[in-house]
């Protein structure tokens, strides 16, 4: 069978613009690398291709004609995700089409009762590999639907939801597609080449805003050592590729494990390998000598979730007192030469303007290389969305391709929705002012560190300081927010 497996284009510009980072999905590569040989499969990073995407799709589907189009999808990017396979449809009636993601397995039945369930034969739920492997091979007439654990089929009236499946062995998953079978290219951080890895899936903690849990529950499992070895050498040897993105909710939960996969780099002495990853501020408060393995075998940039400097806010998001752990995490990093990027919300029930500041300054204070600042978000099915919606406080409850946490779809107990939305951003502006490039940024990147120091911000101050003596701060905020709305708006893909 031929088979295509596609990510949305959708990009959310928290830190810098949607072009600034482009990264292949890793899980459909891993999905479309676990079908069964003698099926053709075609991997297609729509990011990639953001500025013409029906054109794109429409050329590549009608060449291909591929027998099963998979789509994957987030909350933000869902709506897109249900034009792109109503397009599908319009193109190859006959097309089979499904669907998977955090967004799918969180919303089945909410998805399986809407009128987009007409596009759509298939959702699978939670990890993929297995589930997909198995429809590939009923649709060829080797296993049957009715007994494939994670997966939803249409029945003829309706959708049946068959029970979730076990979470999956680890050790038995092929390497992502990373060849000629993925038409989309040109991955990028910033200037520099990077491909995506996992290490390890699933997190422990208790953080009650997070989806993590409906995926994998609340579990933590690790690929063996040497695979993920096998798969950082066929980036590094054969992809000529010198940055790797860890897309693990949280490498660092088990040190002892870091520090044993650090080693194990270090002695293979890769020259100019650089590793970006997501990582807790308590863990590595604790483990300095784990923080110091990880710089020499390469982890250049760590992103730190601090979420918030308020005891109460944090005790409500169920992350406890991490302030100080925060605090001595960062200066851990920056020991090391690792840059922090560092991640706030806003947001929470009882903040007003001043909690806002309180937050900003506490990032100045801790010299955080940059910081990646998001607004509370309702996610569909999570624990926060519940006390929200029971609170009240919930002001856009349906509109999902809002839910990437660069809008404003709750209120506070002292600030409106369009209250907050603005303070954020203006109080970004005040306390935080232009980015200052870091020592540990300049080195890594000089080239367009200096342009930025050199060229674009000096460009940007006469410009943006010209439309701020125009149109005052509510009015450069009114433009910002006009252009935020405007980066998803794919609308060749309106009219079918």
């Amino acid at each position: 069978m031929k088979i295509v497996l596609m990510s949305m284009p959708d990009v959310a510009a928290v830190i810098m613009h949607e072009s600034a980072f482009h990264m292949p999905n890793n899980g459909i590569a891993s999905i479309g690398a676990n079908v069964d040989e003698g099926h053709r499969v075609t991997i297609i990073d729509l990011i990639r291709k953001r500025g013409r995407v029906r054109q794109y799709v429409t050329r590549s589907l009608l060449k291909i004609r591929p027998d099963v189009v998979g789509l994957s999808a987030m909350a933000w990017q869902y709506k897109t995700c249900t034009r792109l396979a109503r397009l599908i449809k319009h193109l190859l009636p006959g097309v089979k089409i499904v669907i998977g993601g955090y967004h799918a397995t969180l919303m089945y039945e909410e998805i399986a009762a809407s009128g987009e369930a007409a596009w759509i034969d298939f959702i699978i739920r939670g990890e993929g590999e297995e589930a997909f492997r198995r429809l590939i091979n009923a649709l060829d007439g080797k296993d049957r639907l009715e007994e494939i654990p994670s997966l939803s089929f249409k029945n003829g009236t309706g959708f049946i939801h068959n029970p979730r499946g076990e979470l999956l062995d680890l050790s038995k998953l092929k390497l992502p597609i990373r060849d000629k079978r993925r038409l989309t290219w040109g991955y990028h951080i910033m200037s520099g080449k990077v491909e995506v890895i996992e290490t390890s899936r699933g997190c422990t903690r208790a953080c009650n805003f997070c989806s993590m849990n409906h995926m994998y529950g609340r579990t933590f499992r690790s690929f063996p050592q040497e695979r993920v070895l096998t798969d950082i050498e066929d980036i590094y040897f054969k992809r000529n590729t010198r940055w790797i993105f860890v897309a693990d909710d949280n490498l660092v939960l088990e040190p002892d494990r870091v520090k044993a996969l650090c080693d194990a780099i270090i002695a293979r002495k890769f020259r100019n390998l650089n590793f970006v990853a997501q990582c807790d501020c308590i863990t590595m408060s604790r483990n300095e000598d784990m923080v110091r393995k990880m710089a020499q075998a390469g982890f250049k940039t760590i992103f730190l979730g601090i979420e918030n400097v308020s005891k109460k806010n944090l005790k409500a998001a169920g992350k406890g007192d991490i302030v100080e752990a925060s605090r001595k995490a960062v200066a851990i990093c920056h020991a090391y030469g690792i840059m922090v990027v560092a991640g706030m919300i806003f947001g929470f029930p009882d903040d007003d303007e001043d909690d806002i500041v309180k937050n900003y300054q506490f990032l100045k204070s801790i010299e955080a290389d940059t910081s990646y600042c998001q607004i509370l978000t309702p996610y569909p099915k999570t624990a926060m969305r519940q006390h929200l919606l029971d609170e009240g406080l919930v002001t856009n409850p349906d509109d999902f391709t809002r839910y990437n946490g660069m809008w404003a779809n709750v209120k506070t107990r002292n600030l409106s929705s369009e209250q907050l939305q603005y303070l954020v951003w203006y109080h970004q502006q005040k306390v935080m002012g232009w980015w200052e490039p870091s020592e540990r940024v300049r080195a890594r990147g000089p080239l367009w560190t200096g342009i930025w120091i050199y060229a674009f911000r000096p460009f940007l101050k006469i410009y943006l300081g010209r439309k701020l003596r125009k149109y005052g701060w509510r009015g450069r905020y009114e433009m910002h927010l006009k252009g935020r709305g405007e980066a998803n708006n794919f609308r060749d893909l309106d009219h079918v």
